[in-house]
C-alpha cells in the first residue's frame, strides 16, 4: 500500500483515501501510538472497506477498542446518507443488540461476607453458557410481543419495574421491528433462551465503585463511593444470529441487482429503502428489542435474588442506563459547521457504544445536562467506567464511542497460551472470584488477550468522545 496512515494527534489516526481502491471518505480511528503498533492491519483494511460503501458520510470511524471483526471491524462507526446509503449486517454483527446495563443496589462491601456464595447462588439463577435455557416460559404470543414491544413487553410480564424503560436507549423498543422477517427458526431459537446470559464474552459481574472522579455527574448518575453495582452484558441469543445468518444470504444475492460491488463480500448490503433491506432492518429491529427483553427479564432475576439474600428493596436498585453495542439505527445528525446541515441517516454502530451529548431529546430529562450515560466494562479483572457522552462526539464521531477494551489475542490463541484453572486462581489472588459454565470459557476471555480497558478508557476521555464519571472494580463475575 503505497498511501500511509497519517498521526494526527496522541488519539487519533487518519486512513487517507486511496488506502483502498474505492474509498469515498476517509477512515478516522482513536488510539494511542502504544496500542496503535498492536492494531490488526486486517482491522485497518476492514474499517477502509467500509469506506467505499453507497452513501456513507463524513468518514469511516474506528473506536479505541477496534479489532478485527466480521465486515465491519469491532468498534466500527459508519453513518449512510438516507437516499443513496445501505444497511450491511456486517455493520451490526450476529449478536444485535448486544449490550450492557448497569444497577446500582444500596448495599456496600461490608453487607457481603460471602462473595463465593453470592456469585454461586447467580450463577444458578442466571442461565449462561451455549445452549443455556431461560427458567422463563414464553409463549408465542409473549415471544411477538417482546419482538415487538421489547423491555415494555417483559416488564408487563413482570419482570422490572416501568421505570426502567425511561433508562434505556431507545427506551427499550425499536419502533421499526417487523415480524414478519423474523424466521420460524430464528423465532424457535428465541423462544427458550430469553433470561439467559449466552455464552462467549457475555458476563455477570457484581462491581464496587472504587472511585469516583466526577462527583456532580455521578450524583446525577445515582452513583456514590463504596456502592455495589450490578452489571449485565448479553443480546439477543440464537434469535439474533439466525436473523442475520438469514438475511445474509439475502443480502449477498441482491447486490448484483443493485450494482454494489463492495471489496469484501462480508459487507453484503442493499439500498436502505430496498425492499431486502427494509426486511432486513425490520428484523433487525424485532431482535433488538428481543435484547433488550433479555436483558431485562436477567436484571429482575438478580433483583429478585438479592431481595432474599440481602433483605433490600426491589426498588432500592434502579437502573443507571442500558446501551446497545451492536445496532444500526435512525438519528439526526449535523454533517457540516451549521445547523441547516443537519441530515437524518443511519448509523452502524458494530461494538461501539452510543455516546449522546448533552441537550439531545433522546435523553431522559434528568440527563440532559450532563450528557447520556455510558457503560465501558472491563474483562473480568480490569476496572470497569461509568462515562458520560459528550458534544464532543456528537461532531466527531456521530455520538459514538467504544464499547469495551478490544480483543488483541484471538480465542484459539488465548486457549493455546492460558488454562482457565490458572486464570481462576490468579483472579482469586487478586480478591476476584470467577464462575463459568467450563474453564475454556475462562481462558478465551482472560484479562490479558484484551487492551487494558483503563487505557482504552482513557483514551476515549482524552479523545473528548466520552468522559469519565466513575470507575468500578470487579469483585465476583460469572461468565457466559
Amino acid at each position: 500500500m503505497n498511501v500511509q496512515i497519517q498521526h494526527i494527534s496522541d488519539t487519533e489516526w487518519k486512513i487517507p483515501m486511496g488506502f483502498v481502491p474505492g474509498m469515498l471518505v476517509p477512515g478516522t480511528f482513536f488510539l494511542s501510538r502504544q496500542l496503535a503498533e498492536r492494531l490488526e492491519e486486517g482491522a485497518l483494511i476492514q474499517l477502509a472497506n467500509v469506506a467505499t460503501l453507497p452513501g456513507i458520510l463524513r468518514c469511516s470511524l474506528g473506536m479505541p477498542d477496534i479489532h478485527w471483526g466480521y465486515g465491519f471491524p469491532i468498534g466500527g462507526v459508519a453513518a449512510f446518507d438516507e437516499d443513496d446509503g445501505i444497511i450491511s449486517p456486517g455493520g451490526v454483527g450476529f449478536d444485535i443488540n448486544c449490550g450492557v446495563r448497569m444497577i446500582t443496589t444500596p448495599l456496600t462491601m461490608a453487607d457481603i461476607t460471602d462473595m463465593n456464595g453470592l456469585i454461586e447462588d447467580l450463577f444458578t439463577t442466571v442461565p449462561s453458557g451455549v445452549g443455556s435455557k431461560s427458567p422463563t416460559r414464553l409463549t408465542q404470543n409473549d415471544l411477538s410481543n417482546i419482538l415487538t414491544d421489547g423491555l415494555a413487553s417483559a416488564v408487563e410480564l413482570g419482570y422490572g419495574m416501568e421505570d426502567d424503560a425511561r433508562r434505556c436507549e431507545e427506551n427499550g423498543t425499536m419502533i421499526e421491528a417487523d415480524l414478519e422477517f423474523v424466521s420460524k427458526k430464528a423465532r424457535e431459537r428465541g423462544i427458550p433462551q430469553c433470561g439467559t446470559l449466552g455464552s462467549g464474552n457475555h458476563f455477570l459481574e457484581v462491581q464496587v465503585i472504587d472511585e469516583i472522579v466526577d462527583p456532580k455527574t455521578a450524583s446525577v448518575f445515582g452513583v456514590t463511593e463504596g456502592q455495589i453495582c450490578v452489571m449485565i452484558h448479553c443480546g439477543s441469543r440464537g434469535l439474533g444470529h439466525q436473523v442475520c445468518t438469514d438475511h445474509l444470504k439475502v443480502l449477498e444475492g441482491a447486490m448484483m441487482k443493485y450494482n454494489i460491488d463492495p471489496p469484501d463480500r462480508q459487507l453484503a448490503c442493499a439500498p436502505l429503502f430496498s425492499l431486502e433491506g427494509e426486511a432486513y432492518f425490520g428484523a433487525m429491529a424485532a431482535s433488538a428489542n428481543y435484547a433488550w427483553a433479555n436483558r431485562q427479564i436477567i436484571t429482575h432475576l438478580v433483583r429478585e435474588l438479592l431481595v432474599k439474600k440481602f433483605d433490600v428493596a426491589y426498588e432500592e436498585m434502579p437502573l443507571v442506563y442500558d446501551v446497545a453495542h451492536n445496532v444500526a439505527k435512525w438519528e439526526d445528525h449535523e454533517i457540516a459547521d451549521t445547523a441547516a446541515c443537519r441530515r437524518h441517516v443511519c448509523v452502524h454502530r458494530k461494538g461501539a457504544t452510543r455516546a449522546f451529548g448533552p441537550g439531545r431529546s433522546e435523553i431522559v430529562r434528568e440527563f440532559r445536562n450532563t450528557g447520556q450515560p455510558v457503560i465501558i466494562p472491563g474483562s473480568m479483572g480490569t476496572p470497569s467506567y461509568l462515562l458520560a457522552g459528550t458534544m464532543t462526539a456528537m461532531e466527531r464521531t456521530f455520538g459514538s464511542t467504544c464499547h469495551g477494551a478490544g480483543r488483541i489475542l484471538s480465542r484459539s490463541s488465548a486457549k493455546r497460551n492460558l488454562t482457565g484453572v490458572a486464570v481462576v486462581n490468579e483472579l482469586a489472588k487478586r480478591g476476584i472470584v470467577v464462575r463459568a459454565p467450563n474453564t475454556t470459557t475462562i481462558a478465551e476471555e482472560a484479562p490479558d488477550v484484551y487492551k487494558p480497558s483503563s487505557e482504552v478508557v482513557q483514551i476515549a476521555h482524552d479523545a473528548g468522545i466520552s468522559r469519565i464519571v466513575a470507575r468500578l472494580r470487579p469483585l465476583g463475575v460469572i461468565k457466559g
